[in-house]
C-alpha cells in the first residue's frame, strides 16, 4: 500500500496535523499502536495556551469546540509550602489565556473532526526502513506495512521513526513523579480540597514536591515529586499499592497532612512517572521524506509547553506543507527552522522551571519571583497578549499583562502597572532562608 503522508502516533500532536490538512482538502493516514481511542488513560489536565495551542486549534478550525470543554476556574493556582502555609495565591479571572482541558476531550474533539478510516487503529510500528528518493517503508506487528513519500513521527518520548533523523535516545533526568488521584474530595478530604483550591496546587520543596490539580467531578490528580535515582524507584514495589503509598508517604514525614492525604488517602494504584528528556536543543540533520514532532522531536521535564508545542508543531507542518505544494523538502526545511528555535526556548523555561520547583531555594525561588513580579505590579494574564519578558520567569509560571500605554523606564512591560482585582497575593514578605 501507498499513501502520499503518514503520520505515526495519533496523539495531539499528529491529530492537529491531519486535522489542519484535511481542512484543506489534503489526506493524511494516522497509524496508531493502540487498539482503540480509549485503550487506556489520556492523563489529566492541559493549559491550553494563546501563543501556541490555541493558535493550532484556530488553524484546525475547532476553537469553538475547544471553547466548550474548558474547565471553568482551572487557571486558578495556589502555593503552598511544606507545612500547608499558603505563600501565593493567583485567583482564575477569566483572562488568564491559558484555559484548561482535560487531554482526553482534547483528543476527542480531534478524533471527531476527521473523517472516517482516517485513524487507523491498533497498527505498532515494528520496523521503518529508507527506500530512496525520500520514501519510507513502515512495518506493522500485525504484518501489514504501507510505503509513503512523507513520514512524520508523532510517536512519543520513544519514537520509533527518531532514529531515522537522530541517533539522541531520552535519559532520565532524575525526578520521577508518583501519580495518583482522589474522587469526591469535597465531601471526604474537604481540607486537601480545600488546599488545592479551585486549580492548581504547587507544594514544591527541595528535591521533592506535592503538585495537584482539580478536575470535573470533585477529582483531584496528583504528582507526587521525588528527586531520586533508577534504582530507589526500582526498589518500590508498585504492583502491591498498600507498599508503594507508605514507601513514597515516608519521603514526606512532617508535612502538613492536607498535603500528605493525596498521597496515604488515594482512591487510585500510585503510578511512577518517571521523567525523560532528550539533550537540550535537539536537533537533527535534513533527512528526505521524513520529520519529527512533538515529544518525538523534544522530549523535556514538564513545563506546561509538551501537549502546546506538538500542536504547535503539527498546524506549522501542516501550513508549510500548504506553502510549499510540490515542494516537501523546502516545507520540511523550512518547519524544522522553525521547531528548533521554539523548543530550544521551551528547552531551557523546563529546566528553569524545575530548579525552581526542587533546587535548593524552593519554594522561597518561586515566592521571590511572585514577590518582584507581583508586589510591583507583576499581574494575572492580560487580554493584550503582550508576555513578561523577564527572562527569569519560566513560561509555565509566565503571565501575559494589560497594558495601557508603553513605560519604557521599566524594565518588565508588567512591572508597575496595578491593576485591579486578579494580582497573585503574595501572602506576606519572602521566607527567609532557613529550614522549612
Amino acid at each position: 500500500m501507498t499513501a502520499p503522508i503518514t503520520i505515526i502516533g495519533a496523539g495531539v500532536g499528529g491529530l492537529v496535523l491531519a486535522r489542519v490538512l484535511h481542512v484543506h482538502g489534503v489526506r493524511a493516514t494516522v497509524y496508531e499502536a493502540d487498539p482503540a481511542p480509549d485503550a487506556r488513560a489520556q492523563g489529566g489536565q492541559l493549559d491550553i495556551h494563546e501563543e501556541d495551542g490555541q493558535v493550532a486549534l484556530r488553524a484546525a478550525g475547532l476553537f469553538e469546540e475547544f471553547l466548550g470543554i474548558i474547565h471553568e476556574g482551572g487557571q486558578a493556582m495556589r502555593l503552598l509550602d511544606r507545612h500547608g502555609t499558603l505563600l501565593v495565591d493567583d485567583p482564575d479571572d477569566n483572562t488568564g489565556g491559558r484555559p484548561e482541558v482535560l487531554r482526553g476531550d482534547l483528543r476527542r474533539i480531534l478524533l471527531e473532526s476527521l473523517p472516517d478510516g482516517t485513524v487507523q487503529w491498533g497498527r505498532k510500528v515494528v520496523g521503518v526502513a529508507p527506500l530512496g528518493d525520500g520514501r519510507h517503508d513502515v512495518t506493522f506487528a500485525d504484518g501489514s506495512a504501507v510505503s509513503t513519500d512523507l513520514l512524520v513521527g508523532a510517536d512519543g518520548a520513544w519514537s520509533k521513526i527518531r532514529p531515522l533523523v537522530s541517533d539522541a535516545t531520552p535519559t532520565y533526568v532524575g525526578t520521577t513523579y508518583v501519580e495518583t488521584y482522589l474522587h469526591d474530595v469535597d465531601r471526604r478530604h474537604p481540607a486537601t480540597a480545600a488546599a488545592v483550591g479551585g486549580g492548581s496546587l504547587l507544594a514544591p520543596a527541595p528535591g521533592q514536591g506535592i503538585l495537584a490539580h482539580r478536575e470535573a467531578g470533585a477529582v483531584l490528580h496528583a504528582y507526587v515529586a521525588l528527586n531520586r535515582p533508577t534504582d530507589w524507584i526500582a526498589g518500590i514495589d508498585f504492583t502491591d499499592p498498600a507498599c508503594a503509598i507508605d514507601r513514597v508517604a515516608a519521603e514526606f514525614v512532617g508535612w502538613a497532612s492536607e498535603l500528605t492525604a493525596l498521597i496515604t488517602d488515594a482512591d487510585t494504584a500510585p503510578v511512577p512517572r518517571m521523567i525523560h528528556t532528550l539533550p537540550t536543543g535537539h536537533r537533527w540533520d535534513r533527512v528526505p521524506g521524513v520529520t519529527l514532532l512533538g515529544d518525538a522531536a523534544h522530549l523535556m521535564p514538564p513545563s506546561g509547553d509538551g501537549a502546546n508545542l506538538a500542536m504547535l508543531d503539527g498546524a506549522e507542518l501542516a501550513r508549510e506543507l500548504l506553502a510549499h505544494a510540490g515542494d516537501v523538502e523546502a516545507a520540511l526545511g523550512a518547519y524544522e527552522r522553525g521547531l528548533f528555535a521554539r523548543s530550544a526556548t521551551a528547552y531551557a523555561d523546563a529546566e528553569r522551571l524545575q530548579h525552581m520547583l526542587f533546587g535548593a531555594g524552593s519554594p522561597h525561588d518561586l515566592v521571590e519571583m511572585f514577590t518582584a513580579h507581583g508586589a510591583t505590579g507583576w499581574v494575572s494574564r492580560r487580554r493584550c497578549g503582550r508576555r513578561c519578558a523577564s527572562p527569569e520567569i519560566p513560561a509555565r509560571l509566565r503571565r501575559v499583562c494589560r497594558r495601557r500605554r508603553p513605560r519604557p523606564r521599566s524594565p518588565c512591560r508588567c512591572r508597575r502597572w496595578p491593576r485591579r482585582g486578579g494580582r497573585p497575593v503574595v501572602a506576606g514578605p519572602a521566607p527567609g532562608r532557613r529550614g522549612s
